[in-house]
């Protein structure tokens, strides 16, 4: 196993099958599980513990304090995804992750950034993956051949 994700709630599941599809089209592995730093905080103890992931991907809403407690858990690179979630459209959960306290570290990305989640911990991988770091290369360059291509098709509609 090289990621584990772990989710809040299953309503945040919507949001991060991106991270999952993402994860498994470079083929990495990937295990999700549903834990909550609140309502099943031994859960998420055990999980990370006995976890081979070598990084976990914590998403959560509102107090969001999913990713810090995970990350005080572990010295394993942890990378927390904000849900937008009512009444503060994700703010206070993009609060709750990016102001960890110094010494436990959270990498955070954007209010539903599951995606780039996911491509993150790839960067990560692939410090330590040839195959990986090739694919990625590769992913980043079909990337900007899909602008261009979108620019030629522009370009001819709008006839400059």
């Amino acid at each position: 196993m090289k990621v584990a994700i772990i989710i809040g709630s299953d309503s945040d599941l919507g949001v991060m099958k991106a991270a999952v599809d993402t994860l498994k089209n470079f083929g990495v592995d990937v295990e999700l599980t549903v834990a909550s730093a609140h309502r099943t905080p031994q859960k998420v103890h055990d999980f990370v513990k006995i976890s081979s992931a070598q990084i976990f991907i914590a998403a959560a809403g509102m107090a969001a304090h999913l990713a810090g407690v995970v990350a005080s858990l572990t010295t394993k690179p942890v990378i927390g995804v904000p849900i937008n979630s009512e009444p503060f459209k994700g703010l206070d959960s993009l609060l709750s992750i990016v102001q960890m306290p110094g010494g436990v570290p959270v990498a955070t990305m954007a209010v539903n950034g599951a995606k780039n989640a996911a491509l993150f911990a790839v960067e990560i991988l692939a410090l330590q993956d040839d195959s990986l770091a090739k694919k990625l290369i590769s992913y980043r360059e079909q990337m900007a051949e899909e602008i261009e291509l979108k620019d030629k098709k522009i370009q001819q509609e709008v006839s400059l």
